[in-house]
């Protein structure tokens, strides 16, 4: 059924349900010309009066109020349905399916994972982790989290983190045998925990900035890994120099001294993380809901 047959049978119920043409034209927001030219249309596509009409009232014909027996139960289901639709969209219950970083999931969404019970506790989550890249749309998820740079440009994104800065860092006793490096440059003299990139398989040239000049190193070591926790394992005891960017972990261990920040003044900031899904307009409150919970600070 075409766009204008459909607006045809919806004016046709609407003066049959309101016995009226001047009701019926406000109801559907149009002039009562407008409405009296859309039923001629529609009697002369079907090629039948369907509508007595005096001065005084309205009437169907026995044709007409055929038609209209069998089309108003349809109207009434559609107009259920699109309620039922409305007050599921309104309500925060059912599964929130949600790809995200390891990283995230550790630091983000753990962290609050009791106070989202708590306070929907009709909401099953379904957190599925993946370092990788992920189409949550062919995924079927409702969101996502990943970092910042990395989200495909139609996405709607929330940012969840501040923007971090990368910290290269080793132990004590690693500096002691081998020396601090001064400039990135020093890097190939040392031994240096790769990280390989999850998009490619590569390993990740570590990217350094001062006073504006931006280089990279391709470094080399005794250990390649895609997890951060791995690298600053490996730092702490001895393996070599690690880059990274867990700086909450990290920091905890610069204060004790078990390990030690060299290069200061050449780290970067990298993005942080982000929240993102399709599309900005009528976003689940289950969706909303746990937005606003990933956006609030943990005691």
């Amino acid at each position: 059924m075409r766009g204008a047959e459909f607006a045809e049978l919806k004016a046709f119920a609407a003066v049959v349900e309101r016995a009226s043409f001047a009701r019926a034209a406000e109801h559907l927001g149009l002039s009562a010309s407008a409405l009296s030219q859309t039923i001629r249309q529609l009697e002369t596509r079907l090629g039948t009066r369907l509508l007595n009409r005096t001065t005084r009232s309205v009437a169907t014909t026995a044709t007409g109020a055929q038609l209209y027996g069998r089309i108003a139960p349809l109207f009434q289901d559609m107009a259920d349905a699109v309620n039922e639709a409305s007050a599921m969209a309104g309500q925060t219950r059912g599964t929130l399916r949600i790809n995200t970083l390891g990283m995230a999931a550790w630091a983000v969404i753990g962290p609050r994972l009791g106070r989202f019970h708590r306070a929907h506790p009709e909401i099953t989550l379904d957190i599925v982790v993946e370092n990788g890249l992920s189409d949550i749309v062919a995924g079927r998820f409702d969101a996502g989290i990943r970092v910042g740079g990395k989200l495909e440009k139609d996405m709607i994104a929330v940012r969840l983190t501040p923007d971090v800065k990368m910290v290269a860092v080793a132990s004590p006793d690693y500096l002691e045998r081998r020396g601090t490096p001064r400039s990135p440059s020093d890097l190939h003299g040392h031994a240096c925990i790769n990280w390989r990139l999850q998009s490619d398989g590569s390993a990740y040239r570590w990217e350094f900035e001062k006073k504006g000049k931006r280089t990279e190193v391709a470094v080399d070591g005794p250990l390649v890994t895609n997890h951060s926790d791995m690298g600053v394992a490996a730092a702490l005891q001895g393996l070599g120099i690690a880059y990274a960017f867990d700086r909450e972990r990290v920091d905890a261990l610069l204060a004790q001294q078990r390990l030690v920040e060299v290069l200061a003044d050449w780290s970067i900031a990298r993005p942080g993380l982000f929240l993102y899904h399709p599309s900005r307009r009528h976003v689940p409150a289950a969706l909303r809901a746990f937005i606003d919970c990933m956006l609030e600070k943990v005691p």
